[in-house]
């Protein structure tokens, strides 16, 4: 299936979302900062990367610009647990940045599963 790099500083998270997504056939690579994000990103390009927004040191919003800048057709869906509501002030910033899909946290795993699909094209 597809190649899926999941940036995220919850390591439950990130064991969670790697177990579901490899079960649905995906090859998954995790960092937990956005710098090793990039970096893994640099050495083997993903089709889709999945991306906490709100993250401590280098944050989502500024990975997202940086892997944008290099890379213009990365396919991002952002994740976070601060998208409350649609008029959220980062939500609306990372749309302007280019990303595909926004997923607010909590949220079922064939929500995230669907967006992949989406932002695949299939």
């Amino acid at each position: 299936m597809a190649r899926i790099l999941i940036i995220d500083d919850n390591a439950q998270l990130r064991e969670m979302l790697n177990l579901m997504l490899v079960q649905a056939g995906h090859e998954v690579v995790e960092a937990g900062t956005g710098e090793m994000g990039v970096n893994l990103y640099r050495e083997k390009p993903a089709d889709v990367v999945v991306l906490d927004i709100l993250m401590p040191e280098k944050g989502g919003l500024e990975t997202i610009v940086e892997l944008k800048r290099d890379f213009p057709n990365v396919k991002v869906i952002g994740i976070s647990g601060g998208f409350q509501k649609k008029t959220d002030e980062n939500q609306t910033l990372a749309e302007l940045l280019g990303i595909q899909r926004t997923l607010s946290k909590p949220f079922a795993p064939e929500e995230l599963l669907k967006m992949i699909r989406e932002v695949l094209g299939k």
